[in-house]
């Protein structure tokens, strides 16, 4: 399907790459490009706040075809060569993207810009020290802070300074923006005129499993032998993720190495064989799993079903009516790889009011917020 849909549409679209976006925003409150676009999770939340995507670059294949099936554009290809960055517009508002973290091989005699030479970063500064848009809004896991004892973030921080950019930066969790899945990613705002305070960004209400699931559907559902539930005095959410460990599926497991009588724990440690109560969230949502073994557990049917792929991309935010790949390891690859919606929605909605978007904005608005940028490593 991808082959006959791409083969068709590049003589077209690619010959010269035309981008016609599937909802023409003829007066847009700004404009952005769309770097590392996988299936469109960043646009989409853009394009909710008034924007027009002007660029968009994704080199997988198939995130490609699920893009141009949503909007109507097939993403250049690779942002590392020149030919791809040729095809950036000037004058856009908003460069943004979830970056793939490669380790920063160098040994970091030099600071900052040219530390990150041979990165995918690298060509995002590149992007920014050419066009200079008044807003840069990255996205990765959260774990980038510690990747070499801190020196990479350092990196990036101070990267992002030398192309004068001012950064603010901070974890946020998907749970706390209307979405029942536990999910830290970092987010990182550079911004030209003042300092982006995310202490102003505007959480959403606090919503369980059961708030996001489909009430009827082709389910599928373990039979009680398939698994295990905890006695119900072990069972309690936890505070910081709002988590609900209720059971584990009976799967084989290795033995070698595992204490007697402790079986179970191997089971349960087992990120796939655990079930979660639809009382609380979902773990993230990893890229990894493409078999989807999400397994949720409803306390009042008493019954253990797994997550379907709807459901999944309801998490993340995406619309029912997304377009999916007809892959069933890509559609769970792809939502795995995507970004939450709600919260980059929150934090555009947040640069709005605070006037990043003006050039007038002054650096008063986000006084005694600079200690966000210290460094504690």
């Amino acid at each position: 399907m991808r082959a006959a849909i791409i083969k068709h549409t590049y003589d077209a679209v690619m010959k010269p790459h035309i981008q016609a976006s599937s909802e023409i925003i003829e007066k847009p409150a700004f404009t952005f490009i769309d770097l590392f676009a996988g299936i469109g999770g960043f646009r989409i939340a853009l394009e909710q706040a008034g924007g027009k995507c002007v660029f968009s670059s994704e080199w997988d294949k198939n995130a490609q075809e699920t893009y141009f099936k949503n909007f109507g554009e097939i993403p250049f290809g690779d942002i590392t060569k020149e030919e791809t960055k040729s095809h950036i517009p000037d004058n856009f508002d908003i460069l943004c993207g979830g970056f793939p973290c490669q380790p920063f091989s160098i040994c970091g005699r030099k600071k900052g810009f040219e530390d990150t030479r041979g990165t995918l970063f690298f060509d995002i500064c590149q992007i920014l020290e050419e066009k200079q848009p008044k807003i840069c809004i990255l996205e990765n896991v959260s774990h980038l802070t510690k990747h070499d004892g801190g020196r990479t973030f350092r990196i990036i921080i101070e990267s992002l300074r030398n192309l004068g950019y001012n950064v603010a930066y901070k974890v946020l969790n998907a749970k706390d923006f209307s979405l029942a899945q536990s999910r830290e990613r970092i987010f990182i705002v550079g911004t030209k005129q003042g300092l982006f305070n995310f202490e102003k960004i505007k959480k959403g209400e606090s919503v369980v499993l059961k708030d996001m699931l489909d009430q009827d559907g082709d389910f599928e559902f373990l039979n009680k032998e398939e698994y295990t539930l905890l006695d119900k005095t072990y069972v309690k959410q936890q505070d910081k993720t709002g988590l609900i460990f209720c059971g584990y599926r009976n799967k084989g497991i290795w033995k070698k190495g595992i204490r007697p009588n402790t079986e179970y724990l191997s089971r349960c440690h087992r990120q796939p064989n655990r079930i979660y109560s639809i009382e609380g969230t979902h773990p993230t949502i990893p890229s990894q799993e493409t078999s989807g073994r999400f397994f949720i557990y409803n306390p009042k049917t008493d019954k253990v079903r797994k997550l379907t792929i709807n459901e999944c991309y309801r998490l993340m935010g995406f619309p029912d009516s997304f377009i999916k790949s007809n892959n069933v390891g890509e559609k769970y690859r792809q939502i795995g790889n995507s970004v939450a919606i709600p919260v980059v929605k929150a934090i555009i909605d947040s640069l709005i009011e605070q006037n990043f978007l003006n050039q007038s904005a002054e650096n008063d608005n986000v006084r005694g917020y600079i200690q966000q940028l210290e460094f504690c490593f």
